[in-house]
């Protein structure tokens, strides 16, 4: 194996750069040495650069969210061996304390959100992955790199947004944000049973890609048909028994408690660099339940055998490719959707 490695850094508070970084080693019995296939550039990176993340740390190579070869293993991981293929949780987590026991794997208590954040990540030709019996899922041989690649991040977020709307057979599910998030959130949603998914965006590509692939039942333009009065129209002038929040724009929050019906569920998958408003007195009498967090990316094995099944995919998203040393183009053309850029993969 290699000594040393390419690798995207995060350098303080708007800076990321390409540097020679060491090959890691095991560290820990639990441990694996992944050589990196495919990675991903995400959202919560650029919220990492602009400082919005406090846990993050200064010198960390970024990225948390990949698939690859497994080259090492620690001597208590016995469910994997070198060669194998993976796709990586992008959360560590132990498996044994009293929020993993419970799926709250998010609240780990040796873990949480680490790869890319608070210890070296994927963003780079190989990458350590502590707790790997418990952070890695094993790729079968009639699923991708790249249909494979969302599942312990984009795809778990949009699993478990759509979970936490509870969704019982017959609701009409709102999602705000056409994003990789919200493309998942609504196909996960129809994939647990919605009626109607209702989803809504600002960009036409996104819309017509949703449009494309069947995601939604509704998609709409908020630019062009307003929300509010679409979606009443569509959910018996009630509005929606659940909206997920997948876009953390402005003013994204507050259409979502809007679109609810009263006694309906707000779930908010979006990462927000400001702090929201809860006006309580305009949405006194609504009764809504807020869910929010990080993401709790228990359901890997599962999601996967729905990618193995064709129930749900993926690759779709992936409007770009590149390799490693052209990273930080990825960057530049990720944030601002150049090219109606979704997702801009790492191609090794």
């Amino acid at each position: 194996m290699k000594q040393s490695m390419l690798a995207a850094v995060y350098c303080g508070e708007g800076k990321i750069e390409l540097q020679t970084r060491p090959v890691p080693v095991l560290q820990h019995p639990r441990d694996a040495i992944v050589r990196v296939t495919r990675s991903t550039i995400c959202t919560s990176d650029l919220h990492i650069r602009n400082g919005a993340v406090p846990r993050a740390v200064p010198g960390v190579i970024l990225g948390h969210e990949f698939v690859g070869e497994v080259v090492a293993v620690g001597e208590k991981i016995h469910s994997f061996q070198p060669g194998d293929r993976v796709a990586a949780n992008c959360e560590t987590f132990c498996g044994t304390c009293w929020y993993c026991r419970h799926g709250f794997v998010n609240n780990c208590e040796q873990g949480g959100w680490e790869l890319g954040c608070r210890i070296d990540g994927c963003q780079a030709e190989y990458v350590r992955v502590p707790f790997a019996d418990m952070g890695l899922t094993a790729i079968p041989d009639s699923v991708s790199d790249e249909n494979a690649l969302f599942l312990g991040d984009i795809l778990s977020s949009g699993y478990w947004a759509a979970q936490l709307c509870e969704i019982h057979p017959g609701d009409r599910v709102a999602v705000i944000g056409a994003g990789p998030v919200g493309l998942c959130a609504a196909e996960c949603a129809k994939l647990l049973g919605a009626e109607t998914v209702i989803l809504m965006d600002l960009d036409p590509f996104r819309l017509s890609l949703a449009r494309e692939h069947k995601l939604a039942d509704v998609i709409l333009n908020p630019a062009v048909e307003p929300a509010e009065e679409a979606v009443l129209s569509c959910c018996h002038g009630r509005g929606a028994d659940s909206v997920i929040e997948a876009a953390g724009g402005e003013g994204t929050f507050e259409l979502a408690w809007k679109l609810a019906r009263p006694n309906g569920i707000v779930a908010l998958a979006a990462m927000y660099e400001k702090p929201q408003l809860l006006p309580l007195p305009q949405m006194y009498g609504k009764n809504l339940t807020f869910k929010t967090g990080g993401v709790d990316a228990c359901k890997c094995s599962e999601l996967m055998q729905y990618l193995r099944e064709g129930k749900i995919r993926t690759d779709f998203l992936i409007t770009h490719r590149g390799p490693l040393c052209n990273i930080l183009e990825g960057y530049r053309i990720f944030e601002h959707k150049l090219g109606h850029c979704i997702k801009w993969v790492v191609t090794g």
